[in-house]
């Protein structure tokens, strides 16, 4: 059984239409609609956003084509210490807020964009476990791999800057406020290959389980429209739209802290299709995620306020290092 069905919401997670971004009043707009999002939900979906159909749609094939061989031919590009690749098991994301859960059941292939700094480069992204500090590993099958995803992840990372100054406008901060601690960013990219579910799923296992995302924010992909993904509003939890060409926008739990929770991170997950529902999905997040130095106070009016809760670490990297550990805890062959 589907552990739960979510409802759609009208305007619970509006769609914000990036077309008229490149006037001052357009972007003005458009940041009012977002800011009003973030505080409401920290959900949104965007069209407009002028990301190319046909990247998107050779993402998806090329991702597709990869999950579809042997198993043997996807370990020949591991996660294993050192490297960043393909993982069988996709850790447990309820563990990341201190849920117990079975692990999710999802493949995934995973890729930072610092992943092919040159090894002295990579070492000196913080002075304890990162993600970010691992090589990426490529497929050579199929050939397009390794360049098709090097061009999303820069299709990304522009998209999200453009996103962050919308998101200062939104907050009454000048339009590059963010850029600063976004100039050596280590965002990352872990697709989500959500296989057929032949076999019932363990009691409280979940395509992905309920989390926030940790870092500033997340710009999803949807392959399909089957769905799944839900977000959590008081006690209820609701359905996320796939709209066509659009990407689902997220906040995390950084811009949560650099807004003393003006804006919310809010829970989300993946559920199960119905018993007897074989079709596979894929899903892609692109993770925006600061220099990993960057602080935790909050920001601009926000500054000198009580933070929404007490992290415990100093810096972003720490944060997020600490949360991927949680996520993974019970393999710790995939801490690198």
């Amino acid at each position: 059984m589907r552990e739960q069905t979510g409802t759609v919401v009208e305007g619970f997670v509006p769609v914000i239409d990036m077309s008229a971004r490149d006037t001052a009043a357009g972007r003005a707009s458009i940041a009012a609609a977002i800011g009003a999002a973030c505080a409401r939900s920290g959900f949104f979906v965007i069209v407009g956003h002028g990301v190319p159909t046909e990247l998107t749609a050779r993402m998806c094939a090329t991702t597709r084509a990869f999950f579809a061989l042997p198993d043997t031919e996807k370990d020949r590009v591991a996660h294993r210490p050192g490297v960043s690749g393909f993982r069988r098991m996709g850790g447990a994301t309820a563990h990341s807020i201190g849920k117990k859960t079975p692990p999710d059941l999802c493949e995934v292939f995973s890729a930072h964009v610092t992943g092919d700094l040159p090894a002295h480069e990579r070492a000196q992204l913080g002075d304890y476990w990162a993600s970010w500090q691992l090589a990426n590993v490529w497929p050579t099958t199929p050939a397009d791999f390794a360049p098709t995803w090097q061009e999303y992840l820069t299709a990304m990372s522009d998209l999200a800057g453009t996103l962050m100054r919308l998101f200062a406008l939104a907050l009454g901060l000048p339009e590059h406020h963010f850029d600063a601690v976004f100039d050596r960013h280590v965002s990352s990219i872990a697709v989500n290959y959500y296989y057929p579910q032949l076999d019932a799923p363990l009691p409280g296992q979940l395509r992905r389980g309920e989390h926030t995302d940790w870092g500033s924010l997340t710009i999803l992909y949807q392959d399909t429209s089957i769905g799944g993904l839900q977000v959590l509003q008081d006690t209820e939890w609701r359905a996320v739209p796939t709209i066509p060409d659009g990407f689902v926008v997220n906040i995390g739990d950084l811009m949560a802290l650099w807004t003393a929770g003006r804006w919310v991170s809010t829970m989300h997950r993946v559920v199960n299709p119905e018993r007897g529902n074989t079709s596979s999905r894929l899903s892609i997040p692109f993770f925006y995620l600061p220099d990993h130095d960057a602080p935790l106070d909050p920001i601009g009016a926000f500054a000198g306020t009580e933070p929404p809760e007490t992290f415990g670490t100093t810096t972003a990297g720490q944060w997020i290092s600490r949360k991927m550990q949680q996520t993974f805890a019970k393999d710790p062959r995939q801490h690198g």
